[in-house]
């Protein structure tokens, strides 16, 4: 997958920065965001299941989808 990569190394020795080739950097930053957006939206929904599980100990009742729904649109 990643060819050509240059390291930038400080006086010790230490690698401080890489650097490669842009096709190869935005693949990375492609793939990167899709995580992103996969982790927001698992995120999303332990969130609501903590939410789920809460209301159900306390004895509240649940908003019905169709209000959700409503409100996600607005």
């Amino acid at each position: 997958m990643i060819t050509n990569i240059q390291y930038v190394v400080d006086n010790s020795g230490s690698k401080i920065s890489v650097i490669l080739p842009f096709l190869e950097w935005e693949q990375l930053n492609s793939k990167y965001q899709k995580l992103q957006n996969k982790l927001e939206i698992l995120q999303g929904i332990q969130d609501s299941m903590t939410e789920i599980r809460e209301t159900k100990k306390t004895g509240d009742k649940l908003q019905p989808l169709t209000n959700f729904l409503d409100e996600s649109r607005s």
